[in-house]
């Protein structure tokens, strides 16, 4: 698979340092250019192919939310600030990931890892992975998916889904109506889930965001079940 060609829209020399530094490290990403700000990224988006775009929400000129809100199809985006208020906006606007300054490079690998995953499942044509189509691509956005279950096919609504817990090498599925088990990791099943509606709060479990009732700083209940939130995720739930 060809790289992920990456452009960082940052206006602080530091944070475009350790952004370039853990792209270098990445061996599936590759840097094209680096902007100071959003509008002269806007230029150079004219006539250039990008795949993901690192971009901070503080930026002279003009705002990145304000930017991305002029973007028609726009690319991949990954948000990088200190404040973490700006997040449900972003969610609005389908970013991929949101990262929270500052942020660790094994952090930054989960955030870009989904960005892969999605140029994976969408060169595969799954079905239900993703939000967004390129112009003029032909058919609907599912809100179902279909898993193996005891050798059969079973579909599953996305509204019905309330988490999903890892047990090994398989997954338990929790719906509002009953329970699946589906030889698959925690993974895969996050591959074919929208990112917009499903997080990953714990290397052991995925929740729906809209059935989460509460929260702590350690925990989310959901359908009046406690689930654990992992050190690596808690940036996560400063989103909701």
């Amino acid at each position: 698979m060809s790289k992920i060609k990456c452009i960082i829209i940052e206006d602080e020399p530091l944070a475009v340092k350790v952004l370039s530094d853990y792209i270098l490290q990445t061996p599936f990403l590759e840097l094209q250019e680096t902007f100071k700000d959003a509008i002269l990224a806007t230029d150079y988006l004219r006539d250039n192919q990008v795949d993901l775009i690192f971009l901070d929400i503080h930026l002279p000129k003009l705002k990145g939310m304000a930017f991305l809100k002029t973007l028609t199809h726009p690319p991949a985006v990954i948000v990088t600030t200190a404040y973490h208020q700006y997040a449900v906006e972003g969610f609005n606007l389908n970013v991929t990931d949101y990262l929270l300054k500052p942020f660790e490079f094994e952090r930054f690998l989960i955030a870009v890892t989904k960005v892969k995953t999605a140029e994976s499942v969408s060169a595969k044509g799954l079905i239900g992975s993703k939000e967004k189509q390129e112009p003029g691509e032909s058919g609907e956005t599912k809100d179902y998916l279909f898993l193996n279950v005891q050798k059969k096919k079973v579909k599953i609504s996305f509204s019905e889904i309330v988490y999903i817990e890892s047990q090994r090498e398989y997954i338990k599925i929790v719906t509002t109506k009953k329970e699946y088990i589906s030889k698959m990791s925690t993974h895969e099943i996050e591959d074919l889930l929208p990112s917009n509606l499903f997080k990953r709060i714990h290397r052991s479990y995925i929740v729906s965001m809209s059935k989460i009732e509460s929260y702590t700083a350690e925990t989310v209940e959901v359908n009046g079940v406690s689930i654990p939130i992992g050190r690596g995720y808690r940036d996560i739930i400063e989103k909701l």
